[in-house]
Parts: structure tokens; sequence; C-alpha cells
């Protein structure tokens, strides 16, 4: 009989899965809080089950988290975790240390569909989406080895910060992604503010509607160009739904947002997006919507084809908008020396598609 995995069960399917055994609907909090708070994965280690009940779970069930291919911490402290999903297919998780916090950038696809043209994931191409159990088996296991290595007793949060942030495009997982969500929100398993969990898109206009809907959490837009030409060409999701429809979903998010603002993320392309021209279309662009633009600086990776803004122009951008009343931060690059930064997670992902020989080839 095939073992049922609950690390990826949400509260309502935990219910679901002991009123199935014949147990009470109580159990689902207690094995929810095991499983995430204290991290457990051994039933017979969970005492305040009954003897008969923890027998039933370990006849029937398991708390399976991701293998762990290899693990690398960086001079900044940040640390990259390569997790094997099967198949030849690796992900990957990074937790970068602050002072006042701990953020972890969890994947939600081995690979990427969506070809962004500055992104080291989207030239692996695309292998499949990701179950709730790998999505929530990244933060469970990061809480977990940082326990281990004394970074954070388990019980106290290592991780106070989710950033879908990592492989993959979350929304077009949403079917997955939504329970591991609820799980980080969930007082029973991370207990996480939503202010604290936020979601990167590149802009699926439908999905951003459902999550304002279904479970509203600190939005963050992938920009990257401040115009439909050019923006079209760095990011093809533009031609299915240009910044107009882009931009008109976000005001409509702001009507759950835990936060009064959408963020954007911009990364800085000399020659290609980084004019005094391109910083006033910004400003333009975003009058009428609260936004904090986050600048980052591009993380070069092999036939890239782009180099990363001077850092005088990254100012000078920077400063224009601000000057313009537009909040903008520029992201201080972490965990160059693992390839953890931003845009370059890649994992040993088998690219099926073969995009990437067709881009090499294209551009050779």
């Amino acid at each position: 009989m095939t073992s049922i995995n609950l690390l990826g069960h949400d509260a309502g399917r935990l219910i679901e899965y002991f009123a199935s055994i014949g147990e009470k609907p109580f159990r689902a909090k207690q094995v929810e809080r095991w499983i995430h708070r204290a991290g457990v994965a051994d039933f017979a280690a969970m005492t305040d089950l009954a003897k008969t009940l923890r027998e039933k779970l370990i006849a029937g069930a398991t708390v399976l988290g991701p293998r762990v291919l290899s693990d690398a911490t960086a001079a900044d402290g940040t640390r990259k975790w390569l997790l094997n999903v099967g198949a030849g297919n690796g992900i990957e998780a990074v937790f970068i240390p602050e002072t006042n916090r701990g953020t972890l950038c969890v994947s939600s696809q081995a690979g990427c569909a969506l070809d962004c043209k500055f992104c080291s994931t989207g030239k692996q191409g695309f292998n499949r989406n990701l179950t709730t159990a790998e999505i929530i088996g990244q933060l469970w296991h990061a809480n977990r080895a940082l326990a281990a290595s004394g970074y954070a007793q388990l019980g106290e949060r290592a991780v106070t910060n989710v950033v879908m942030m990592g492989m993959g495009e979350p929304l077009l997982n949403y079917e997955a992604v939504l329970p591991a969500l609820q799980l980080m929100l969930d007082d029973n398993a991370y207990g996480l503010s939503r202010r604290r969990v936020t979601v990167s898109t590149s802009g699926i206009v439908p999905l951003i509607d459902r999550l304002g809907e279904d479970c509203p959490v600190a939005l963050a837009v992938s920009l990257h160009a401040p115009n439909d030409r050019l923006r079209d060409e760095l990011m093809p999701i533009n031609r299915k739904y240009p910044l107009r429809e882009l931009l008109a979903a976000c005001r409509r998010y702001l009507a759950f947002a835990p936060r009064n603002f959408i963020t954007f993320e911009y990364v800085m392309l000399a020659g290609v997006n980084d004019s005094d021209q391109h910083a006033d279309e910004l400003i333009r662009l975003l009058a009428d919507v609260p936004a904090k633009v986050n600048l980052i600086p591009f993380n070069p990776f092999p036939r890239a084809g782009f180099v990363r803004s001077p850092p005088d122009r990254i100012h000078r951008f920077n400063e224009r908008l601000n000057a313009a009343e537009l909040l903008t931060t520029t992201r201080k690059t972490r965990g160059d020396d693992i390839d953890a930064a931003c845009g370059q997670l890649a994992g040993q992902v088998e690219d099926r598609t073969r995009r990437a020989d067709r881009w090499a080839r294209a551009n050779a």
C-alpha cells in the first residue's frame, strides 16, 4: 500500500484524511503542529497522540521531505540547497539572513516556461510543476537544517519571511501553491503574517485576481521594462497580458492586499532599460499605482547576452525615481559566490524542451 505524504496537506486536507481513518478533526491540528512547528517526521515521536493513532499513521502515512543534493553557504551567510524532485529534476531554495529577519526564497516549478531573456532559470526550459509537499517542503527543510546548524531552535522562527521568487512562475502552479501559502499562514503550522509572505509574478492577470480573492499576501510584480515594446522583448508573457491589463490587475489587488502598495521588481540591464528616459517612462507608468520599486543589479550567467548596469547608472536611476516621490530601493546582491543571487537559480534541471540548446545556437 502506498503511504500518503502528509507534508503537503493543509488543514482542510488533514481533516479529510483523519476522517477517512475514523479519527476526530482535532487530530489534524495536533499533527500539523508536530510536522510544521516542531519539524517532526516520525509519527512514533508524536507523544500526545494515542498509541493506536500513531500505529495507523505509521502504517498508512509518511512525512517525506525533499532529498538534498547539495548544501552551500556563501561568504555573506546566504545558504542554498539544491533539492532532488525526481526524474533528473533539481530545484533550489535560498535562505538570506539579515539582522532582524531571515528570508527564504522558494521555488514553485522545476524550470520555468516563461523564457524571460535575462533569467538563468528561464534558459533551462520547463519540466513540471512542483507538488504542495515539494513547495512547503523547502520551508520545512530550511527550518530543520537551520536549527540543526545552531542558527535557531525548532519552535523559533529561523525563517521569518518567505518570498516565492525562486524557480518558476508561482501563479502557473496555482493549485499547488495555494495550499502551500495557506500552510505558511496557518498558526498551527508556520504562523507567518500575510505581510511576510510574498508571491512574485511575471503578470498572470487572471490569477492575480484569483489570489486576491483566495489568499491575499504581499504581491511583487516582475516588471523590468516601462513600456510594452521593450517588455514584449524581455518578457514574452507581456504579449498576452500587456502593461495596461497588468497594472489594472495590480490596482484591483490592492483592495485585498495586506500592504498598501505593490512591489515592482526591475532588473538593471546596461543600455537596455536603464536610461533617464526609461526612468521617466517608469514614473509615468506607475503614477496611479501605490508602488515600491526594487531595482535589481543584473546577475550575469554564461551566454546571458546582458551586462549589469554600472553602479553610478543604477544610483542615478534610483535617485530619479525617488525625486519623483516613487519609493525606490536597490537590492543588495547576495550569494553571488554560490550562484544564489536573483535570476541565477537553475539547479540541475534536465531541459526536455531543449530550449537551452536552441537559445545557444541562435546566439552563437
